[in-house]
C-alpha cells in the first residue's frame, strides 16, 4: 500500500511506507470482583493497553493472538471470537531507516483456562485483572477502548 504523502515535509524526501500486521485479545474471566479482563502496563511511561504483538510469518492472527497473551500475562486462553481490527498510522525506524508505518491490529476474545499474570515476560511492566468497568478507563488508547467495549458486548453473548 503505498501513501504517496507518506511522511512528506517540503524540500524533505518522502519516508517509505511499511504494513505491519499485528493480534491481540481481550483475555477474560470471572473472577472476586466479576468479570475480569487482562491488561498490561507497557513502556517508560507506563501506559496500559491490551496484549498484542506481530504476526510472524509462520502464524495465523488467531494464534498469534493466544501467542501474545500467553507471552505478555503469563496466562492460557482458548480463543472464543473475533472482536475487530484496527488500523493507524505511526513513524518509526526500521534498522537504520526511518519509516512510516501502516498498521493492522486483529483483536480477539480470549477466555482463560490457566496460568498467572505474575508470569508476563521482561517487556511488559506489569499485567493484571481488572474489573471490566474499570479497564476501559485504564487503557490509554481510544481504538483499544472501542475493542474493549465490543468485547464486552460479545462476552454478554456467550
Amino acid at each position: 500500500m503505498a501513501d504517496t504523502d507518506a511522511g512528506a515535509t517540503p524540500g524533505k524526501p518522502k519516508l517509505p511506507v511499511l504494513e505491519q500486521v499485528s493480534a491481540g485479545g481481550v483475555a477474560y474471566r470471572t473472577g472476586a470482583s466479576g468479570l475480569e479482563v487482562a491488561l498490561i502496563s507497557v513502556g517508560t511511561q507506563a501506559r496500559w493497553q491490551l496484549p498484542k504483538g506481530i504476526v510472524e510469518a509462520d502464524e495465523t492472527p488467531e494464534a498469534t493472538a493466544v501467542r501474545e497473551v500467553r507471552e505478555e500475562t503469563g496466562i492460557d486462553t482458548v480463543l472464543k471470537d473475533r472482536i475487530a481490527t484496527i488500523e493507524y498510522w505511526y513513524v518509526g525506524s526500521k534498522g537504520a531507516q526511518r519509516v512510516r508505518y501502516h498498521k493492522f491490529v486483529h483483536f480477539y476474545l480470549l477466555e482463560y483456562r490457566s496460568g498467572q499474570v505474575s508470569n508476563h515476560d521482561r517487556e511488559v511492566n506489569e499485567a493484571r485483572w481488572v474489573p471490566l468497568a474499570q479497564a476501559k478507563q485504564m487503557l490509554t488508547f481510544k481504538n483499544e477502548q472501542q475493542a474493549l467495549e465490543k468485547a464486552g458486548v460479545l462476552i454478554q453473548q456467550q
